[in-house]
């Protein structure tokens, strides 16, 4: 992919990006999901949330002209973290080490946070190389596996 980039994503948008995050092989990937990735309302209803918040950071990722994922920034338990989804048509192609790098250097506070299923290498792959370093590990009940599987948490200071 030649061109990578960030905008603030849009209602137009919604239809496209739930695509993306229903995908059963992103869900298993991703492991931390809803509890129904095909629950539309459910969807519409949590993205409409969080673009409503101050302090969360909402981007679509614009890939050569087309919406390829999203990458945020949020705050939970007062720490800022950082999650994203790419179009899995897309994976390994550098999109979301690109959209990493540009959320970086618009959510400028540190230390920032990310986590990331154990297994899933190529996102753990994603975050080092933005500087993340892993800082422990968590076991929580991850919805798209139906299990407690462990978690890498990772810290960009």
């Amino acid at each position: 992919m030649s061109e990578v980039s960030l905008r603030p994503v849009e209602e137009a948008d919604f239809d496209t990006l739930f695509e993306f995050m229903r995908d059963p092989e992103s869900v298993r990937m991703a492991a931390f999901t809803a509890k129904d990735p095909d629950d539309r309302a459910a969807f519409d209803a949590h993205l409409r949330r969080n673009l409503a918040r101050t302090d969360v950071t909402n981007r679509v990722i614009v890939g050569d002209g087309r919406v390829v994922g999203t990458v945020a920034a949020f705050v939970i338990e007062g720490d800022t973290e950082i999650t994203y989804w790419v179009d899995r048509a897309v994976w390994g192609q550098g999109v979301a080490s690109r959209a990493v790098e540009l959320l970086l250097r618009e959510v400028t506070v540190r230390p920032l946070y990310a986590r990331a299923a154990s297994d899933n290498a190529g996102s753990l792959r994603v975050l080092t190389r933005a500087g993340f370093e892993v800082v422990g590990t968590d076991v929580g009940y991850a919805e798209a596996r139906q299990a407690e599987i462990e978690e890498t948490i990772l810290r960009l200071s």
